[in-house]
């Protein structure tokens, strides 16, 4: 049986890949968040992976919270790069592949047209450039790797369709940004790409996201829709948004929505659309 080690477990992602390798019996995966492996440790990492000598490492850990980092800039190198780094390094010590999830925010969002894996980086807010940093030791130290971009993830654990749904019990009326762009995506679907690409020798860096585009405002109009709320969405600029939020706001891409290309070019592994995606969600709900 091959083991893979899932970093960031507990996180949506890494809950569904769980779901994902729970009926393979080809693999095992070694669960580790934060208790059980520190990954911006070195020595930590080496020893670890050194024991379990996996066939493969999923990166899935990260420092999220895109406000948060613009203020704990330290720590978001430390999670978004150096651990990337130190996975990197054990991975090619043990000859095992390397799985990061990585971000849109690796882009300034004014594009025009989606973005392919072959579009220059230009992050904006701390969070997208510390993950742009990962990537780049990921490529450096890494010789077998994957690099999944993914944007707008919802899955089991804390996210923008739950905190909508919350939000529907106690207001008749919610304010949501119309003018941000991107496509919504379901970590199953994500975590099924990922146990595509795995057994594979199509290494590099893919973009991974749920097929079509829409703006946060409509994006809570279908969850609504598709959950039976009456709740009202008003549409507002992030400008106006902004003013009535307190505390460091990051940067948001305006368009951030990416285009699957290398999978596309690559493979015939193709991603479900964004509607049908989040309606197979609320149903599980």
């Amino acid at each position: 049986m091959k083991k893979i080690i899932v970093t960031g477990c507990n996180g949506q992602l890494g809950r569904a890949i769980n779901e994902i390798y729970s009926s393979d019996n080809a693999y095992e995966c070694i669960n580790t968040d934060v208790a059980e492996l520190d990954i911006t440790n070195i020595e930590a990492v080496n020893a670890f992976v050194g024991e379990i000598k996996p066939y493969a490492i999923i990166n899935c850990a990260a420092h999220t919270n895109v406000n948060g980092c613009e203020t704990d800039v330290d720590n978001a190198y430390k999670i978004n790069a150096i651990g990337p780094r130190n996975l990197s390094i054990a991975a090619t010590r043990n000859r095992a592949k390397l799985m990061h999830i990585s971000t849109d925010y690796v882009f300034d969002g004014t594009a025009e047209n989606p973005y392919t894996e072959f579009d220059t980086p230009n992050p904006k807010a701390v969070y997208g450039i510390t993950k742009l940093a990962g990537e780049n030791f990921v490529k450096e130290f890494a010789k077998e790797h994957f690099i999944i971009r993914t944007a707008w993830l919802y899955g089991d654990g804390k996210n923008f369709v739950k905190t909508m749904l919350g939000l529907a019990d106690h207001h008749e009326t919610v304010t949501v940004v119309g003018d941000q762009f991107g496509s919504p995506t379901s970590a199953s679907e994500l975590a099924k790409a990922i146990a595509y690409l795995l057994p594979t020798d199509n290494f590099g860096i893919f973009h991974g996201t749920c097929e079509g585009a829409t703006n946060w405002a409509d994006f809570t109009r279908e969850i609504y829709r598709l959950a039976g709320k009456k709740t009202t969405v008003q549409t507002v600029t992030t400008q106006e948004y902004n003013q009535n939020a307190s505390g460091v706001i990051a940067p948001r891409p305006a368009y951030s929505v990416l285009d699957n290309y290398m999978l596309r070019l690559t493979s015939d592994y193709r991603f479900a659309d964004w509607e049908a995606a989040i309606a197979e969600y609320i149903k599980g709900l």
